[in-house]
């Protein structure tokens, strides 16, 4: 059914995405059905300084992006961070935020197509849960199992969906707030209405800890670039764009959701969107978001099973992987990748109905702080390899990473700050200590795994 290979930028992936469907990766993957449905909580839990909240996280995925770009460029790669962090600080830091990443997603996929089986439950209450969640998961599954230009197709569309909510609620509010739009008078001052910081100054700092995983998947870009005509152009383009998108999409959307409403009235449990929506006039306004978060769901777990079967096919090229898992067919697509992270998500869904308390909470929590484990060594990886790139090949630094080596070191340094602003939020600090638990089985399993690969290849693999 399918061909073995080993090397290679793709290896045997053929690059069919198209700069359309890198662009949508990169401008969709940022918004995810947490900005639709989690930015009430988090209004809730710091007041109107919640628009500082998402600015500090924004700020801190912003330079994250910069570094993953600087990287990128100069050297594009399936696997991408892995690999940097292979090359930079060695076999154990690509062993490892490689099988994190590929855990992460798969309980994201799971977690995703549960989500979305909810909501359509909610439109057709005759159907149980589990068979929505079955029929998404093989949906999805397809698209992806037919081809990269396929995923990246689907995805496209889907974002686009997203995208062009923003941009509507965007302009809609601009005009509301500024009692341009009919009905409305200006409201701008609500975001002071009680205090900017109406629950205190340390609140924001909380709410940094709860939104910052609100943008893991931005980073997906350098991956599906690989499998693009023009890989370094892809990420230069998508990474140098991140900064507008994060001002715009969530500090731009957070700021006219308290403008708009008073925080205090600014829904919690439901979408804070809807009840924006239906502020301006718009009606069906809950039905019309509920679509909206469903599109986010079904791309979230359309880019999670190609994210995964990627990075699981990465994994391979350096026998940390089973040897079956870099069978490719013949439209370049890794199958069995895609099929192991797809039957590890059946697994996980199954879980959520049959111990929802206990296996499915596990899966989910254990993989919470992964993101920034991954943060933290995208950033050490770039501080290495920036510094022998300049020394060895200084014209691949096409894109470089602003205030080297302050600003690298920064990041890290606030990436550090967060994991350790976990311990001091109730709802985070489980998360933290379950994802330790994964960070430190996938590290005791290294070695383990190190010592039954061919040592020549390993050899090869960790300089």
């Amino acid at each position: 059914m399918g061909q073995t290979t080993e090397h290679g930028r793709g290896a045997n992936l053929r690059p069919t995405l198209r700069q359309r469907h890198v662009r949508m990766i990169a401008l969709g993957g940022i918004i995810g059905a947490s900005l639709f449905i989690g930015s009430g909580a988090v209004v809730h839990t710091v007041g109107p300084a919640a628009v500082l909240s998402y600015a500090l996280g924004g700020l801190l995925v912003v330079l994250v992006m910069r570094m993953l770009g600087e990287m990128a460029t100069a050297s594009p790669a399936l696997g991408s961070f892995m690999e940097y962090a292979r090359e930079s600080l060695g076999g154990w830091a690509g062993f490892t935020i490689g099988w994190l990443y590929w855990y992460f997603w798969v309980g994201v996929v799971a977690f995703e197509a549960v989500a979305g089986a909810k909501i359509l439950v909610g439109w057709v209450p005759q159907v149980p849960q589990w068979v929505f969640s079955l029929v998404l998961m093989l949906l999805l599954t397809a698209t992806n199992l037919a081809s990269a230009r396929s995923f990246g197709e689907t995805e496209f569309w889907l974002a686009s969906v997203k995208v062009a909510t923003i941009v509507v609620f965007l302009a809609i509010g601009v005009l509301f707030v500024l009692g341009l739009w009919p009905g409305a008078s200006f409201s701008v001052g609500n975001i002071a209405r009680d205090g900017f910081f109406a629950t205190g100054g340390f609140s924001v700092l909380h709410g940094v800890v709860i939104v910052i995983f609100s943008y893991f998947g931005t980073e997906i870009v350098t991956i599906a670039a690989a499998e693009s005509a023009e890989p370094a152009k892809a990420v230069a383009k998508a990474t140098a764009a991140t900064v507008w998108r994060v001002i715009l999409f969530y500090v731009g959307s957070v700021a006219l959701i308290v403008m708009i409403t008073p925080w205090r009235e600014v829904p919690s449990d439901t979408s804070p969107f809807a009840a924006a929506f239906g502020r301006f006039g718009i009606p069906a306004a809950q039905t019309i978001v509920s679509v909206v978060v469903l599109t986010a769901a079904l791309s979230v777990l359309n880019s999670g099973l190609y994210t995964a079967s990627r990075m699981l096919f990465a994994l391979r090229r350096h026998h940390w992987a089973p040897r079956w898992i870099a069978d490719v067919n013949r439209r370049g697509v890794p199958w069995k990748a895609i099929l192991l992270s797809t039957v590890v998500g059946y697994v996980a869904v199954v879980m959520s109905y049959v111990a929802p308390d206990t296996i499915f909470s596990f899966i989910i929590n254990s993989a919470g702080a992964v993101a920034l484990f991954v943060y933290a060594i995208v950033a050490g990886s770039q501080l290495r390899m920036r510094r022998a790139l300049e020394r060895t090949a200084p014209e691949r630094l096409t894109l470089r990473m602003w205030g080297y080596p302050w600003l690298s070191w920064l990041t890290l340094a606030g990436t550090v700050a967060v994991v350790v602003s976990m311990l001091f939020v109730a709802d985070a600090r489980s998360q933290l200590y379950l994802s330790v638990v994964s960070l430190a089985v996938i590290l005791l399993l290294y070695p383990l795994v190190r010592r039954g690969a061919d040592p020549h290849r390993v050899e090869r693999s960790t300089r």
